[in-house]
């Protein structure tokens, strides 16, 4: 990139190149000024005229070379936004996305008419919906599991920045496995996309793929939760599962199969689409 003159500058010629990739361009150019600079984003809007220093320069075109790459926007940051609180992500965790705060939003509204209850997130990554969680639900306890050490590592340091620390036990475990006691409220945001798919997708260039490879079908990891269920989910109690779009019928029928006593019922996003599955005991 050009030497530029003022951060103003290169707001302008960073928008300019960002245009053919993202549709928030300008905001992308000014959340990597932002984090250059370490300021906001208001006070970079207003101070267009500030020189930028030589670092400064170097770390900025750096960042949007990296950028116009494809590398995602969050990482570059090194934090992103999820049900009004921010997250540390690093390429070791999936980026937290805005359809998955309905897997927070039903599990909020079953906790709030179910006090008292012992909850997991399944797959935990930044820890992005276990914090979520027990920051909006001040009595409530959880267990949070994750395959990576350095998820759980991420996802700790999330439960600390925001205050829950105390009421999140973070453990390195494949699924619920080595996790005794009742279970009523499971929560998992799993590896849901089909294997051949993910060749397809420029989000498995960057994200982890053990976080986003859900075998055949996308249903292998959620099959094998599900089997386990009879061994921890209490009578009364609920599962709530995020699916792919296109598993609004393989996922509730798959539930179905394997719980056969449980209602199933199948929940849309903001778009419309199938996003959560929801499973409730009523056995």
């Amino acid at each position: 990139m050009r030497v530029m003159n003022s951060s103003g500058d290169w707001l302008i010629e960073a928008r300019k190149r960002l245009e053919p990739l993202s549709p928030d361009a300008w905001l992308e150019a000014q959340l990597l000024l932002a984090h250059a600079l370490q300021k906001n984003r208001t006070w970079v809007l207003t101070h267009p005229e500030i020189a930028l220093e030589a670092g400064q320069q170097e770390r900025l075109d750096g960042l949007l070379a990296r950028r116009l790459d494809g590398v995602p926007l969050p990482y570059l940051l090194g934090h992103w936004e999820f049900f009004g609180l921010d997250f540390t992500v690093s390429p070791d965790v999936l980026i937290p996305r805005p359809e998955t705060e309905l897997l927070v939003e039903q599990a909020l509204a079953w906790l709030k008419n179910h006090p008292g209850r012992r909850a997991a997130d399944v797959g935990t990554g930044s820890g992005c919906i276990a914090v979520s969680l027990a920051k909006c639900q001040s009595d409530l306890h959880l267990v949070a599991t994750d395959q990576s050490t350095s998820a759980i590592k991420i996802a700790a340091a999330n439960a600390s920045r925001h205050g829950v620390a105390d009421r999140i036990q973070f453990l390195h475990t494949n699924l619920l496995d080595g996790i005794t006691g009742p279970l009523d409220l499971v929560v998992a945001n799993l590896p849901y996309i089909p294997s051949a798919t993910l060749e397809e997708l420029l989000v498995a260039k960057y994200e982890p793929l053990s976080a986003l490879d859900g075998g055949p079908q996308g249903l292998s990891l959620i099959e094998e939760l599900l089997k386990d269920a009879s061994r921890w989910w209490t009578p009364g109690g609920a599962i709530l599962l995020e699916i792919e779009s296109g598993q609004g019928e393989s996922a509730p029928a798959l539930a179905q199969a394997l719980l056969p006593r449980a209602r199933v019922s199948l929940l849309p996003d903001l778009a419309g689409l199938p996003r959560v599955v929801k499973l409730e005991n009523i056995a």
